[in-house]
């Protein structure tokens, strides 16, 4: 069964959407975090459930991260989208460290993909469904400047600065 509920947020109205799952915590599975206006982002779909007490542990870190007290989310992925390319990227972006940026050429680097697969690894990092809780706002350019983010390069900038990261104009 497909959950839903909405959770504000310094970013805005957060969307989360799970699948029920005995294994992760709270029973909830989170399938998909989406951002208003967000470039590929959920929509609420006739037969989904909203309901808020499935995600409350879910809900709870976020708010521990956006007040600056969690630096890593425990959290169960219903993680049954994406290629195998864009769930290797995906796995990349998780072990990125709190407070660090990384680049698109490190993220190709790590998972072994050739050197021209730049542009490969930021279009699966633009297909990341569960923005905040899988980094891919940690990726910058080469130069240390702000790049794409599928929620938009505000939204970015929030995110690295509640981390304590500055990156770059641009």
């Amino acid at each position: 069964m497909t959950l839903y509920t909405t959770v504000d947020s310094p970013l805005g109205e957060l969307l989360l959407v799970g699948e029920e799952s005995a294994a992760a915590p709270g029973g909830t599975a989170l399938a998909s975090l989406s951002v208003p206006g967000q470039k590929g982002g959920a929509t609420v779909q006739d037969g989904w459930t909203y309901d808020p007490d499935a995600f409350a542990e879910i809900a709870r870190q976020l708010r521990a991260y956006f007040d600056g007290d969690l630096t890593r989310f425990s959290i169960a992925f219903a993680d049954t989208r994406g290629t195998d390319f864009q769930r290797r990227v995906w796995q990349a972006l998780e072990a990125v460290p709190y407070g660090t940026t990384t680049t698109y050429g490190a993220i190709a680097a790590g998972i072994g993909a050739a050197r021209g697969a730049v542009r490969a690894v930021g279009t699966a990092i633009g297909s990341n469904p569960l923005l905040v809780v899988r980094p891919c706002h940690r990726v910058i350019a080469a130069d240390g400047t702000l790049s794409g983010y599928a929620g938009g390069p505000v939204r970015k900038r929030q995110l690295l600065g509640i981390e304590g990261v500055a990156p770059a104009a641009g």
